[in-house]
C-alpha cells in the first residue's frame, strides 16, 4: 500500500495510497511519473490557510454581549460546532466518517478550548480534509477554514473546493499471462478499469483482492506489488501500471513438520481438507490452522508454503506450539425439579496421542450422584470423526424414578462445533447396562423395584440447515434417533425407541425473530409396564415444556408420580426480540406423554412464559421463567430454568 504521512500522527492509516502528485503539469503521454513523497516526511504547508477570527467585540451604539457570549481573548475558553461545506451529498457520506475519527476538531468538540487551540486544530483539520479529498482522486482540493459566531458559540467551517476528480485513462495489469487460465478472473477481482476515479482506497481494496484471488487460484509464490500509479494534472487523467509475477500454478505435496512435533504429519494430513495432488489454495492454509486450534492442544499454529521437492509442487509447513493439556472444571447449580448439583472433573486432552483424552467425572447432588470416566479422541481416521467409549456408575432419583446403574459404551460420530457448524451430522454406538430401578409399573399400582440388562445399539442422523449453532435467525433443523433395544427382566424381550426433531427460524425484521419446534417419540414393540422405567419418554423442563417441572408430564400413579409412557408430542413457538446485548422471549409451549406406541395428541398441557436472554461474544445466555396455563395436581406455578444457547 502506497500512502503518505499526514501531519498528525494516525492520519496515514486514513489518507490512502497514492498522493504521488506534484505540483508540476506532467505531458498527456504520460512520458513522467510525478516525483513519489517521502512517506515519512511531513506535508508542506498550503497557502491562505490563515483563520480569520471574527471580531465579536460590540460596536459603538451596539448592546454589550451577554454573558454567554464568545469572547476571542487568548486565554478564554470557548465552545464550538465543526461543520463541513462545498461537497456535495455523497461525497460527504463518504468521506465523513473517516474524517471524524481522525479530526483534532472533533476529538476536542466536547471540551471547551482557546483561541490558539482552535486556531491550531482548524488548520490541522483542513490540511486532513484536502488530504481525504486527494485520496477519493479530488487531487486540486483546497479547504479553507473559517470561524464565525452564532448564539454564544464559536462555529468552525472547513470551506472545500474538491475542483474536478481524476480519472484512470488507462490500466495495465501486467504478467498474467503467465496464469492463461485464470488471466480474466485475475482481471476482474482486480477490479479497476479506465475511467474509474483515481480511488486510493479503491486501488488498494482492489490489490488486496487480487493478491487473495491469486491465491485461492493455485498459485502460491505470486508476487503482486503495489500498482504504481502516474497523474497527469493537466489532462487531470491518470494511468495505473501493476507487474504481476505469477510464479507457476502448484500443486500439494507433502506435510512437513519439525522433529518432536506435538501432531506428526500423517496427523496433520487427516485434518487438512486437501490432499497431495491437488491444486493449492490459499483458504486451505487457514481452514488448517482453525481445525489445529480447535483440537484445544495448540496454542499457537503456524501454516506456511514452503517450495516443493518438484518445481509444481507447494509443501505445507506447520509449526505448533503445545498449549497445556490438562483442565480442572467445577460446576455448582441448582434447577426447579433437578435440584442442587455439584460436579468437578479432571481431563488430559492428549493422554493417548493423538488427540486421545481421558476425562474423570463426579456429581454429588440432591437428585444425583455418579462417577465416570470417558475416552475420546478427536479426529479418528478422518476429520471431524469421535471415537467414544465410556464406563459409568450413577444413581438417579428423579420425578419419575430412581435408578443405580452401570453402563459401558461405546461409539463414533461426526459432530458439529461452534467453529465448524456442519450440515450433516451422525453417530452411532453401543451401549450395555445393568440397572436396579424404582417406578410406577402402571397408572394404578404403586412403585416397585426390579432389575434390567440392556443392551442398545442407539443412532443418529441430523441435518442443520441453519445460520448459526447457537442463536439461528434462519433456516431450520431436522433430527432422527433411533434404537433398538433388547432387555432381560425375568424374561428377554425387544423393542425400539424412535424421536423426531424439528425446527424452524424466520427473521421478520432487524430485532424480531419467530422460532418454533416439534418433537414426536415412540417405543414399539413391548408395553410401557415391561420398559425400564429409565428407558421411557417424559416431558416437562427447560428443555421441554417450560412452565412446568422436570418430568411432570403425562401419566401419573396413584400417589401423583409421573410413570412415563411409550409416546411423546411436543411443540414450541417463540418470538426472539433482541436490544442490542440483551434481548426478551415470550414463548408458548405444549406438550404430552401417552402409554401407547403412537401419541394421539389429546390431553396437552401448556406453558407459557417470558424469557431473558443476554447475547455474549460465545452465544446467548437464557433465563426462562414460565408458568403451567393447565397445571396437573402438585404443579408448581412457577418455574426457573437457565442455560447456554436457545432453548432450541
Amino acid at each position: 500500500m502506497m500512502c503518505c504521512s499526514s501531519r498528525r500522527p494516525g492520519a496515514a492509516l486514513a489518507v490512502a495510497a497514492f498522493l504521488a502528485a506534484a505540483t508540476g503539469p506532467v505531458s498527456p503521454l504520460f512520458a513522467q511519473a510525478e516525483p513519489v513523497l517521502d512517506p515519512n516526511s511531513p506535508l508542506d504547508p498550503l497557502p491562505g490557510l490563515g483563520v480569520d477570527w471574527p471580531d465579536l467585540a460590540p460596536q459603538p451604539g451596539e448592546p454589550p454581549p451577554s454573558a454567554q457570549a464568545a469572547t476571542t481573548e487568548a486565554g478564554a475558553d470557548l465552545d464550538y460546532d465543526v461543520r463541513l461545506e462545498g461537497l456535495d451529498p455523497e461525497e460527504t457520506e463518504l468521506v465523513t466518517a473517516q474524517f471524524d475519527s481522525l479530526s483534532a476538531l472533533k476529538a476536542g468538540e466536547k471540551q471547551d478550548a482557546n483561541v490558539a487551540q482552535i486556531d491550531r486544530r482548524a488548520r490541522e483539520d483542513a490540511d486532513l480534509l484536502a488530504e481525504l479529498l486527494q485520496a477519493r482522486g479530488y487531487y486540486d482540493a483546497e479547504v479553507e477554514p473559517r470561524v464565525t459566531p452564532e448564539a454564544g458559540r464559536v462555529v468552525v467551517t472547513l470551506a472545500a473546493q474538491p475542483g474536478e476528480l481524476y480519472r484512470f485513462a488507462r490500466v495495465e495489469v501486467r504478467g498474467l499471462e503467465g496464469a492463461p487460465d485464470q488471466a480474466e478472473a485475475l482481471r476482474q477481482a482486480f477490479g479497476i478499469k479506465p475511467q474509474d476515479p483515481v480511488d486510493a482506497a479503491a486501488v488498494n481494496a482492489g490489490t488486496a483482492a487480487l493478491r487473495q484471488r491469486i491465491g485461492q487460484g493455485g498459485f502460491p509464490f505470486a508476487k503482486v506489488p503495489d500498482p504504481e500509479v502516474i497523474v497527469d494534472h493537466e489532462s487531470k487523467l491518470a494511468t495505473l501500471v501493476l507487474n504481476v509475477e505469477p510464479g507457476g500454478a502448484q500443486r500439494y505435496g507433502r506435510i512437513v513438520v519439525p522433529p518432536g512435533s506435538l501432531f506428526s504429519a500423517k496427523h496433520v494430513q487427516r485434518i487438512a481438507r486437501f490432499k497431495p495432488g491437488q491444486p493449492y489454495e490459499a483458504s486451505d492454509m487457514d481452514d488448517l490452522r482453525r481445525a489445529l486450534i480447535a483440537t484445544g492442544l495448540a496454542s499457537v499454529v503456524t501454516v506456511t508454503p514452503q517450495p516443493g521437492a518438484t518445481p509444481d509442487t507447494v509443501d505445507v509447513a506447520v509449526r505448533v506450539e503445545p498449549a497445556p493439556p490438562r483442565t480442572i472444571a467445577g460446576e455448582l447449580g441448582y434447577g426447579t425439579g433437578e435440584g442442587a448439583r455439584a460436579a468437578i472433573s479432571w481431563q488430559h486432552r492428549n493422554l493417548f496421542p493423538p488427540e486421545g483424552a481421558l476425562t474423570l467425572r463426579a456429581v454429588a447432588g440432591t437428585r444425583e450422584q455418579s462417577a465416570a470416566a470417558s475416552f475420546r479422541r478427536s479426529n479418528y481416521h478422518k476429520r471431524d470423526h469421535v471415537l467414544t467409549a465410556d464406563v459409568a456408575l450413577s444413581h438417579l432419583d428423579q420425578p419419575g424414578y430412581e435408578a443405580r446403574t452401570f453402563l459401558l459404551g461405546a461409539g463414533i460420530e461426526r459432530q458439529s462445533n461452534i467453529i465448524f457448524q456442519k450440515k450433516w451430522t451422525w453417530s452411532a454406538g453401543v451401549q450395555l447396562l445393568a440397572s436396579n430401578e424404582r417406578g410406577a409399573i402402571n397408572s394404578l399400582t404403586s412403585t416397585a423395584r426390579r432389575t434390567y440388562l440392556i443392551g442398545a445399539l442407539p443412532g443418529t442422523l441430523a441435518y442443520d440447515g441453519s445460520d448459526s449453532l447457537l442463536d439461528p435467525t434462519r433456516g431450520f433443523r431436522l433430527s432422527g434417533r433411533f434404537s433398538p433395544e433388547v432387555s432381560l427382566q425375568n424374561t428377554v424381550f425387544g423393542y425400539a425407541r424412535m424421536q423426531i426433531d424439528g425446527s424452524a427460524y424466520q427473521r421478520v425484521s432487524d430485532r424480531v425473530v419467530l422460532a418454533g419446534r416439534i418433537r414426536l417419540g415412540s417405543i414399539a414393540g413391548a408395553s410401557a409396564d415391561r420398559i425400564a422405567p429409565s428407558r421411557r419418554f417424559f416431558a416437562g423442563g427447560g428443555g421441554s415444556v417450560r412452565g412446568y417441572g422436570y418430568q411432570a408430564i403425562g401419566p401419573r400413579d396413584a400417589d401423583n408420580n409421573p410413570t412415563g409412557g411409550r409416546s411423546l408430542a411436543e411443540f414450541g413457538a417463540e418470538a426472539r426480540i433482541r436490544f442490542g446485548n440483551f434481548g426478551i422471549v415470550p414463548f408458548l409451549d405444549g406438550g404430552n406423554i401417552y402409554r401407547a406406541a403412537l401419541p394421539d395428541f389429546s390431553g396437552l398441557r401448556y406453558g407459557a412464559g417470558l424469557g431473558v436472554r443476554y447475547h455474549s461474544s460465545f452465544g446467548p445466555i437464557r433465563v426462562d421463567v414460565g408458568t403451567p396455563i393447565n397445571p396437573q395436581k402438585g404443579d408448581s406455578r412457577i418455574t426457573v430454568f437457565v442455560s447456554l444457547g436457545q432453548a432450541f
